[in-house]
C-alpha cells in the first residue's frame, strides 16, 4: 500500500470517529425525551414507551435497507442520504410536538431508526481496505466517537429543551438536525475506496444459507447479539428497578451515566487489547463480564450493587461487542461485507428492539432478579460455542 492509499485510510478513521460523535448522538437524544414527550402531549400511559420502541423498531428494519444502499450506491452515498433522512426525521418530530400529534412525532422516531442503521455501520466501513491485523484498533478508535456522542447528546437536551416557547422539548429536536447536518459536512469529506460501479463488478454470489453454513461467522454473529441485546435488556429495566427499590430519580440517571461511560471509555485500549491478546479471548471476556454483573445484581439491591452491575454491563459491552464486530469483519470476503455486515446488524438490532421491550414486560412480572438469572444460560451457550470452535 503506498503513502497516499496510507493517509487516505488513516483519514478516513478520523472522519468516521467523527461523525460517529455527532450521528450517536442522536439516540440519546430520542430514548431521554421519547417518554416525557408522551407524557407532555398527554397520550395513555401504556403508550408513553411507543416512540422509543418505534425508534428501535425503524433501525432494525432499516439495517437491510442500508446494506442495500451502500451496494449500490456506495458508502459516503448512502451515508449522506441518511443524514439528510435524519434532518427531517427531527423537524418532523419537533412539527410533531409543536402541534400536538403524537403519531406524527412517532413516525419521527420511526423514520430516526434509517439514520441509526447507517450509523451503526461506520464501525464496519472504517475496516474497509485495511490490513486484517489494524481492523480492531480502527474498529475501537470508531467507537470511541460513541463516548462523545453519550456526553453531546444529553447536553443538547439540556440547552434547548426549553428553547422553543409553548412546545418544550421541540428545541431538542431541532438541535438533532443541526447535528446531522455538523455529520454531513464530515461525511463529505470522506474518500470512498471503490466507486459504486466497481462494487457493483465485485458483488458476491455468496448466499445468506452460505454464510449460516460458516461456524466462524454464525459464532461471532451471535456474539454480537447476545453482547448487546443483553446489555439492552437489561439497561432498560434497571432505572425502573432503582427507582421501585426506594433509590432517588438522579441516583438512577447517575447509574446509568456511568454505565454509558463503562461502554464507550475503554474504546481507547479495546484495539490494543484485542490486537495483542486476540479477538476471541477479547470477546469472551466481555461475555463473562456481563455475566458477572448479573451475579453483581442478585447480591442485594443496595445502590452499590445496581451501579455496580451496570459498570459491568457497560465494560462486558465494550469488549464484547467490539470483539464480535471484529470477528465478524473477519469472517467474511470483502465482496460479501454487505450482506454479511447486513445481516448481522439485523439480527443485532431486532433482538436489541425485542430485548427492550420483554424487559419491562419480565420486569414487571417476575421482578429484577429474573432478569439477571436469564443472563447467564444465555451467555453459557455462546462461550461453549466458541470453545468449541476454538477446539474444532
Amino acid at each position: 500500500m503506498n503513502t497516499q492509499s496510507t493517509h487516505t485510510l488513516t483519514r478516513n478513521v478520523h472522519l468516521y470517529t467523527l461523525a460517529q460523535a455527532f450521528g450517536a448522538a442522536a439516540p440519546p437524544i430520542i430514548i431521554s425525551l421519547g417518554g416525557l414527550v408522551s407524557i407532555y402531549l398527554g397520550v395513555a400511559k401504556e403508550l408513553t414507551t411507543l416512540p422509543v420502541f418505534m425508534f428501535n423498531l425503524g433501525l432494525a428494519l432499516s439495517t437491510l435497507p442500508a446494506a442495500f444502499m451502500m451496494r449500490k450506491f456506495g458508502r459516503r452515498s448512502a451515508y449522506l442520504t441518511a443524514a439528510l433522512v435524519s434532518i427531517l426525521s427531527a423537524l418532523l418530530c419537533a412539527f410533531g410536538i409543536s402541534t400536538g400529534e403524537f403519531l406524527i412525532f412517532c413516525a419521527g422516531t420511526l423514520l430516526a431508526g434509517y439514520y441509526a442503521a447507517h450509523v451503526a455501520s461506520y464501525r464496519f466501513a472504517v475496516t474497509d481496505g485495511l490490513d486484517s491485523a489494524i481492523q480492531s484498533r480502527a474498529i475501537s478508535r470508531v467507537m470511541v466517537g460513541g463516548l462523545a456522542a453519550a456526553i453531546i447528546g444529553p447536553q443538547v437536551v439540556v440547552w434547548t429543551q426549553d428553547s422553543v416557547g409553548g412546545a418544550r422539548y421541540a428545541g431538542s429536536f431541532i438541535g438533532q438536525a443541526v447535528l446531522a447536518l455538523l455529520a454531513m459536512t464530515v461525511l463529505f469529506m470522506l474518500s470512498n475506496q471503490q466507486s459504486a460501479a466497481s462494487q457493483q463488478k465485485k458483488s458476491s454470489d455468496t448466499r445468506l444459507i452460505d454464510l449460516l453454513r460458516r461456524p466462524k461467522y454464525l459464532i461471532a454473529v451471535s456474539a454480537g447479539i447476545v453482547s448487546y441485546s443483553l446489555m439492552a435488556f437489561i439497561m432498560t429495566a434497571a432505572p425502573i428497578a432503582m427507582v421501585s427499590e426506594g433509590h432517588e430519580v438522579h441516583q438512577a440517571a447517575l447509574g446509568i451515566q456511568w454505565h454509558v461511560l463503562a461502554m464507550f471509555a475503554p474504546s481507547f485500549f479495546t484495539g490494543r487489547l484485542m490486537m495483542r491478546f486476540g479477538k476471541a479471548k477479547i470477546t469472551a471476556v466481555g461475555l463473562l463480564l456481563i455475566a458477572l454483573s448479573g451475579g453483581i445484581a442478585l447480591l442485594g439491591m443496595e445502590l452499590a450493587h445496581f451501579w455496580g452491575s451496570l459498570i459491568l454491563l457497560g465494560l462486558g459491552w465494550n469488549f464484547g461487542f467490539i470483539g464480535a464486530t471484529a470477528l465478524v469483519a473477519e469472517s467474511h470476503t470483502p465482496e460479501e461485507k454487505n450482506l454479511a455486515q447486513g445481516f448481522n446488524d439485523f439480527m443485532v438490532f431486532s433482538t436489541v428492539a425485542l430485548g427492550s421491550f420483554m424487559s419491562g414486560v419480565l420486569l414487571n412480572l417476575s421482578g429484577w432478579d429474573t432478569l439477571n438469572l436469564v443472563v447467564f444460560p444465555i451467555v453459557a451457550l455462546v462461550l461453549m460455542a466458541m470453545l468449541w470452535q476454538r477446539k474444532a
